[in-house]
């Protein structure tokens, strides 16, 4: 099939804007994809650093004002990589204009506005996708297969953690993460587990949940300045399915770097994960011979989910590029043949409603439903 040149803007030069533009620029060669995707434009906060990162990362155009990437006629798709109190606004008008979206999570910045950007999403029938990447991995892609084939027979149980300890120290100073709720744990780390809960589990039917700040006050030019968000939280649920589960989300764990975790336990057997050690699944199968009885550590190769477009070695490894690599193939693939693949908008409205039900459950000290929130 003859290839497409599909032009992409980027709405963020930072961390994120810059591995969505590497990924572009490879994954027509990594996947082959009929769209080929150009950068056209990139928008950051001021006009001199957007150049700058223009030139870097490979644009043709640059701007500080993210409607000139909109807008332009040259630009036939967005990827919003900017803080998410700029979801909303950019999302919509993009889609009134008939462009597919690709957004960072958290979709918008509280459930008011997600329910606001899955709505205008649905409306124009765009396409659309949040950008939860850490669940494509090779092994999660796997985790996800063996529990659809019934391997592991039904899940009662799921125990996910996301911890990290960028935050752990008391002694950083009250920047911006420190103030704000949508800046908060629940903001930034939560919503990659709560995703990968409903990738492995299906989605929640209600929780109760606890959510803390474990340091207080911190230093800032100013003096002691208060802490006003959260540090770590703890919640439980029962899932639609019947399923228990667990979730601890931690920026304040000393030692995690990147600790998102996940145990299920089923009928028939049970799989953990670990992203510190990404490249690996654990499944112990049921009804072993007793003497040889354990948990099998399978090294992911180019038999798993996405794995031999990146690496024709078992055991050598993907990486994080490699994750948003695979978005960017779903996004295209998605433009391509005119349906939407998972996460939609739709289910980032999910995790915020997830989000919300936490905050009720701690200020209320009670159960919530998901269908009540």
């Amino acid at each position: 099939m003859e290839k497409r040149k599909l032009g992409i803007g980027i709405i963020g030069g930072g961390y994120m804007g810059k591995v969505h533009a590497v990924a572009m620029q490879s994954v027509g060669a990594v996947f082959n994809t009929n769209l080929r995707p150009v950068l056209e434009m990139i928008c950051t906060t001021t006009e001199e650093g957007a150049a700058k990162k223009a030139s870097e990362l490979g644009f043709a155009r640059s701007t500080a004002n993210w409607r000139d990437v909109v807008s332009d006629p040259r630009v036939e798709a967005i990827v919003i990589a900017s803080p998410q109190n700029t979801h909303l606004q950019i999302s919509t008008a993009a889609f009134e204009l008939g462009k597919p979206v690709f957004c960072e999570k958290p979709l918008g910045q509280n459930l008011k506005e997600s329910r606001e950007m899955a709505a205008a999403a649905k409306i124009s029938d765009c396409i659309n996708m949040v950008g939860f990447n850490y669940i494509r991995t090779p092994a999660s892609q796997l985790a996800r297969e063996i529990i659809a084939s019934g391997e592991i027979g039904e899940v009662t149980y799921l125990r996910g953690e996301h911890t990290e300890d960028f935050f752990a120290d008391p002694n950083l100073p009250g920047t911006w993460r420190a103030q704000g709720r949508s800046n908060g744990n629940m903001g930034d780390l939560a919503p990659h587990i709560i995703n990968a809960s409903q990738a492995l589990a299906g989605p929640m039917a209600k929780l109760i949940a606890e959510i803390d700040t474990v340091v207080k006050q911190r230093p800032s030019d100013h003096g002691m300045v208060p802490v006003t968000n959260d540090d770590q939280a703890q919640l439980m649920c029962r899932f639609t399915s019947g399923a228990l589960g667990s979730l601890y989300i931690s920026r304040t764990a000393f030692g995690r770097k990147m600790g998102y975790v996940y145990e299920i336990f089923g009928t028939r057997g049970s799989i953990r994960f670990d992203q510190e050690d990404q490249n690996a699944l654990w499944l112990y199968e049921g009804n072993q011979n007793p003497a040889r009885e354990g948990f099998k550590k399978i090294l992911t190769g180019p038999h798993h989910p996405d794995y031999v477009n990146f690496c024709l070695g078992p055991g050598h490894g993907t990486g994080y590029q490699e994750q948003i690599t695979t978005e960017a193939r779903d996004f295209l693939k998605a433009i391509e043949t005119g349906t939407n693949i998972w996460p939609t908008f739709e289910d980032g409205l999910y995790v915020n409603q997830v989000i919300e039900a936490a905050w009720q459950s701690h200020e209320s000290k009670s159960w919530i439903n998901l269908d009540d929130v």
